[in-house]
């Protein structure tokens, strides 16, 4: 991955992430239920002490805060975990965030119940040495009791397909509508792509302003990212759908092994 060009994309998008969702409030509660389900299924009800480690401008972290969670924030780009802090405050959530790469988290060892990285951030690591780091610091910060929460796009149907855009996504402001639509550029690996997002915005009378960004992915199969995340030290991993979970995207979740949480208790 490379950190500045990724980190100068959402730099560059955070003021307007929310714009594709068409309402980005009730999205964060939909989210923030299905993710609040995921975990109470497998640690209780809580309240946990849970890691976003790719959080953006909150979308995740400030639902799962607003259900009582305790929740700490990082991501890669300042200007996103600074939207993040505010918009939590704006909506009376404590949100402690921290510019991170989530391949360098600095946090000590063994702090978090939960460890989360959802919304598709870690397929923005291109390499297997980079995915395996990631994982293994996840794993670094997590308790022996802990869960891993993981979301990436549905890639083993996406990349069978090689889809060439994403379907176009309408928000309402007070400015008026804002469609925002992806074009994919795929790579010859048939794996990797690059992504194009475009937003119109209303411009001058009745025109468009078209603001446009571009990042890169990994399209990891369950298989691959199951794979990779068994490497990385954890066990019981599984996967659940979107029909199960509630979450808009398939959700992955391993625990750490079994003699670690066992020993625990000697």
């Amino acid at each position: 991955m490379d950190v500045s060009s990724v980190g100068d994309f959402y730099d560059a998008l955070a003021a307007d992430y929310h714009l594709i969702f068409p309402d980005w409030d009730a999205s964060m509660a939909r989210q923030a239920a299905a993710l609040d389900g995921v975990v109470r299924a497998r640690l209780g009800a809580g309240p946990h002490q849970l890691l976003d480690c790719s959080c953006g401008i909150g979308t995740q972290a400030i639902g799962l805060a607003g259900v009582g969670h305790r929740v700490v924030g990082s991501d890669l780009s300042p200007a996103a975990v600074a939207r993040a802090a505010a918009e939590a405050a704006s909506r009376g959530v404590g949100l402690p965030v921290t510019v991170a790469d989530m391949r360098a988290l600095p946090y000590r060892t063994a702090a978090f119940d939960v460890v989360v990285c959802a919304d598709n951030s870690l397929p923005h690591l291109l390499t297997a040495d980079d995915v395996r780091t990631a994982l293994v610091g996840m794993r670094r910060v997590l308790r022996d009791d802990g869960l891993l929460v993981l979301s990436v796009r549905d890639y083993d149907r996406i990349r069978a397909a090689r889809p060439p855009s994403a379907p176009p996504q309408v928000s309402t402001t007070a400015q008026g509508r804002v469609i925002t639509f992806q074009l994919w550029h795929w790579r010859e690996d048939g794996e990797r792509y690059d992504l194009e997002p475009f937003q119109l915005v209303p411009g001058e009378g009745s025109g468009w302003a078209v603001r446009v960004r571009r990042t890169s992915y990994w399209a990891l199969t369950r298989a691959e990212l199951g794979a990779a995340v068994a490497d990385a030290g954890f066990t019981e991993v599984s996967w659940h759908e979107p029909g199960d979970s509630g979450f808009y995207q398939p959700v992955l979740t391993a625990r750490p092994p079994r003699s670690a949480r066992d020993s625990r208790k000697i």
